[in-house]
């Protein structure tokens, strides 16, 4: 919450979280003053320099005014040479929470209540309170005692918009629970369970990759929820747990790539979603830089298709060769159960109708304007929509 011209943000990075005060400080800036500089003293000191010339009211003789070199600035004429006022930004770290986890943190999600905030990562969920940063308490724990009968791991995680008891975390396997602090401390039994009958049915080996959900966001309205897995994003309504109330195709065209999509990583790629402030319109990137934007009270679901195209003039200085991925443990998993025969080498140079090198994986929309902000490889494009 904000306190005056205070402005306080979480952060975080594979293990490290950090609270960050952001402030506004006013500084008068000197535009330019040639020197040498002649002060007061030392206008009066030139007094007893020159005898028998009348004074001025404050003290100065004329005559030595009038011979005083043109570059020379007086006390009075300093104030001019004083530029505009400036707001800087200020950022200044409060905290750091560290040393509480053992994988790398995929989510942060401050409460409704302005105190305590969840941390998560492949396997727990943790949660702080804002002014203590040496102890965390510990509410969710899927790792299991055998690490080879590891099977689903937490991919996302974010505290409802307005009841600071609930909060709901999404796994590899597709599904979302909801879980109230009010029924348990430890949250290993969750109140409700979202799941589509594409996650409870029958699965093949990529189907179990694709419905890994990679980012859930509560609407301002605590009544709906969206998720986003690798095909498709679903809009969810809190009432009903048994299947989503509106799905957006995304990669429906890729199903048949999956096994080329499988071989260069690509089906692993964990993009976000976002939506607007009044809760109408969602939004999620995709490959080729391409970021769209649905609504569900409309007839045609997608109504914006915004391909961001690079700086030409940009110098490119170094080209990977090979794609560093995140490392996480849903990426490890599929891969201990992979029973399928591996494609050749020349299938995985099939043509695809997007650029799979290209991919907007970033999006955030601001919250009361019409702003959608786009991490497109080495750009921040914001777009008015």
């Amino acid at each position: 919450m904000s306190n005056d011209s205070l402005q306080f943000i979480l952060s975080t990075n594979d293990k490290t979280i950090k609270l960050w005060k952001v402030k506004e400080h006013k500084v008068k800036q000197v535009k330019e003053m040639a020197p040498p500089l002649c002060s007061e003293n030392m206008l009066l000191a030139e007094r007893s320099f020159v005898p028998g010339l009348e004074t001025t009211a404050n003290g100065y003789h004329l005559e030595w005014i009038e011979k005083t070199p043109k570059n020379h600035l007086l006390p009075q004429d300093i104030d001019g040479e004083i530029g505009g006022m400036e707001d800087p930004i200020r950022a200044k770290c409060q905290k750091v929470y560290a040393y509480a986890h053992s994988f790398n943190i995929n989510s942060i999600s401050n409460n409704s209540d302005y105190e305590t905030f969840i941390s998560a990562d492949d396997l727990r969920i943790n949660l702080w309170n804002l002014e203590v940063s040496d102890q965390c308490f510990n509410i969710i724990d899927m790792k299991p005692s055998n690490m080879e009968d590891l099977t689903e791991v937490i991919t996302a995680a974010e505290f409802h918009p307005l009841h600071c008891n609930l909060l709901a975390y999404s796994s590899s396997q597709g599904f979302i629970r909801l879980s109230d602090l009010r029924q348990a401390a430890i949250c290993d039994h969750a109140s409700r369970m979202f799941q589509h009958g594409e996650s409870s049915g029958s699965k093949s080996f990529f189907t179990e990759i694709t419905s890994s959900i990679s980012d859930i966001k509560f609407l301002n309205d605590g009544q709906h929820l969206i998720s986003r897995n690798y095909m498709n994003m679903k809009l969810w309504d809190m009432r009903m747990e048994s299947s989503p109330v509106a799905i957006f195709k995304i990669h429906e065209h890729l199903r048949p790539k999956l096994p080329e999509l499988y071989n260069n990583d690509c089906i692993f790629d964990k993009f976000e979603c976002c939506f607007s402030g009044d809760g109408l319109h969602f939004a999620t990137g995709s490959y080729s830089n391409v970021v769209r934007i649905f609504s569900p009270g409309s007839e045609r679901k997608e109504e914006i298709k915004l391909e961001i195209r690079g700086n030409s003039h940009r110098k490119v200085i170094h080209q990977a060769k090979s794609r560093v991925r995140r490392p996480s443990l849903s990426n490890l998993i599929p891969r201990e159960i992979y029973q399928h025969a591996h494609t050749d080498s020349e299938s995985s140079r099939a043509d695809f109708s997007c650029n799979l090198s290209s991919k907007l994986l970033h999006v955030a929309w601001h919250p009361t304007c019409n702003l959608v902000v786009c991490a497109a490889e080495s750009s921040l494009v914001l777009y008015y929509a």
